[in-house]
């Protein structure tokens, strides 16, 4: 059962001894509990045990419950266990995630149960980016979905394992796009398929059908149509124009993108950046209490943390403009 992904969470670092006393082993996706034989052999082997997950503001195992219970079985007092700083739907995704695959894999119920209460906390994730987490098929979480509809809010948009957020009924973004093709018949057909929320083909595929003299869409499709005086468009386009929530909600959401979740680089990213959401206060208070004799080296240090932040964001806004078509 031992889990090497972090995905989601931050802070993960080298493993450290921690007290059994310590920690709480309750809202575990695995719903029969723990499996007596399973601990009985991890407390037999002779080989050490591997390092367990743990929520740092919790201190509640994420993965690694047995692990725990053979430690106490042996006379142990503590275990050795990696400290992530997540909230409980991070750490619940995690726990999924790392006991889908390793050690005592999760039954096909405990998954089907726990892609029930993913859907209802991450609503906006698409069928497939579950499916990636809960081991099952992405037919089966969509399946799930219409089943518990009269349950959990619906979005009306679904984001995928690449981090894109695309909408469920395609129809208001496609009747959009071919108010835009008559409106700015120049415009490239990417910056349409941004500002309508679909993608570059379902623009191509509106193009032509109004060339034949046809509706924008298909006849059968459902058509959720916006109001004519409000633009559809994509989330990460309207926070340019608008700071939008503080800070810390931004970083918040971002720990939620499966993009960045599933990747060695994004994780890191999510790391340095969990670290700018410490308030004014906080920071006072650290500054009150940094010794006199490293004020100096702090002082410079921070300067330099401020110009690396600075040239990378300055590196990925050029970036975005040499991706803007034109």
């Amino acid at each position: 059962m031992r889990g090497s992904s972090t995905a989601g969470a931050t802070g993960a670092g080298s493993a450290e001894r921690v007290s059994l006393s310590e920690l709480t082993t309750s809202d575990s996706p695995r719903r029969s509990g723990t499996d007596a034989e399973h601990i009985r052999l991890l407390a037999e082997s002779a080989a050490e045990l591997p390092p367990i997950l743990v929520n740092r503001r919790t201190m509640r195992v994420i993965d690694g419950t047995h692990r725990v219970h053979a430690a106490a079985l042996r006379g142990e007092d503590s275990i050795e266990a990696v400290l992530l700083d997540c909230d409980d739907d991070e750490a619940f995704l995690l726990a999924v995630e790392v006991n889908v695959t390793h050690g005592l894999p999760l039954t096909r119920a405990d998954r089907t149960a726990a892609a029930k209460r993913i859907i209802a906390s991450h609503a906006d994730w698409s069928d497939r980016a579950i499916a990636s987490v809960t081991g099952l098929s992405h037919k089966t979480i969509g399946s799930i979905r219409r089943r518990s509809s009269g349950e959990i809010p619906q979005s009306a948009t679904r984001r995928g394992r690449d981090g894109r957020v695309r909408p469920v009924d395609a129809s208001a973004g496609r009747i959009q796009a071919g108010r835009m093709l008559a409106d700015r018949p120049d415009t490239p057909l990417r910056e349409i398929a941004r500002e309508a929320g679909v993608c570059p083909a379902t623009v191509r595929d509106v193009r032509a059908r109004i060339q034949r003299g046809e509706a924008p869409v298909p006849a059968g499709r459902r058509v959720a149509v916006a109001p004519a005086a409000t633009p559809l468009r994509p989330q990460a386009r309207a926070e340019e124009e608008d700071e939008g929530p503080e800070l810390s909600v931004r970083i918040r959401n971002l720990r939620k993108d499966p993009s960045l979740r599933f990747s060695e680089s994004g994780r890191t990213l999510l790391r340095l950046l969990d670290a700018c959401t410490v308030g004014p206060q906080e920071w006072h208070r650290i500054s009150d209490n940094v010794p006199p004799h490293c004020v100096e080296i702090i002082v410079s240090a921070a300067r330099e943390c401020s110009r690396a932040w600075e040239d990378f964001a300055v590196e990925l806004d050029q970036r975005r403009g040499r991706q803007k078509p034109g």
